[in-house]
């Protein structure tokens, strides 16, 4: 069934789209909530009042979360979490906590159905995180998750002992990277061997070329 749309319907369409769609998700669904209607000049007609009213409405909200992603440019803010002794978060930080921070931080209010975080962090460092303030604007803010003190040892002993596992691990790989040069073929060798000689001999051939102002004396 061919309807237009009264009222954006979010995955669907947006107030005055015309779009096809499944008999029985107009029948139950749209019509009945008078999201949307038959394609009669009549409904066209008050879908394109409705739709450029909702243009004018979207412009403003647009024009002042520029005002709010202007301050936010470049942001970052640093939020402290407790460590296990894996290195994961006790708990973790969700969008309220971003949302929060960022609201005391910068001025700017924000809610947290606004930052976009599709599951909680659960992981030290650094990442971007975008907050959506209207369909049209957004920016990504960077937020950073740090131990707090208590965690600090926790973290500095973890850190320790990754290098000395990446070291011990780039040892292993020297020494079996050598014992593998160590167990060539006989024949690569002698090849390489074959091959130093005879660079060996064009050098020495080259040396016996008399030069040309050897040649212009004679």
């Amino acid at each position: 069934m061919k309807v237009v749309f009264f009222e954006d319907v979010e995955g669907t369409a947006l107030v005055g789209d015309v779009k096809e769609v499944k008999n029985g998700f107009a029948r139950n669904f749209l019509l009945p909530r008078g999201l949307a209607g038959p394609t009669t000049p009549t409904n066209l007609q008050h879908a394109n009042a409705l739709a450029q009213k909702e243009a004018r409405r979207q412009e403003k909200l647009d024009a002042d979360a520029k005002v709010h992603v202007d301050r936010l440019e470049g942001y970052t803010i640093t939020l402290e979490a407790r460590v296990g002794e894996t290195g994961r978060l006790f708990g973790s930080i969700t969008n309220r906590d971003i949302a929060e921070e960022l609201t005391a931080k910068s001025g700017v209010e924000i809610d947290s159905v606004n930052v976009l975080l599709p599951e909680p962090i659960r992981d030290l460092g650094p990442r971007p995180v975008t907050v959506k303030f209207t369909r049209n604007v957004s920016i990504d803010v960077n937020v950073d998750v740090v131990p707090d003190e208590e965690s600090k040892p926790v973290v500095e002993r973890l850190l320790a002992e990754q290098a000395a596992k990446e070291e011990e691990e780039a040892r292993r790989a020297a020494e079996a990277a050598f014992a593998a040069r160590e167990q060539a073929p006989a024949s690569i060798v002698a090849a390489a061997e074959a091959a130093e000689a005879a660079q060996a001999a064009v050098a020495v051939s080259d040396d016996d070329v008399p030069s040309e102002d050897e040649d212009s004396e004679e």
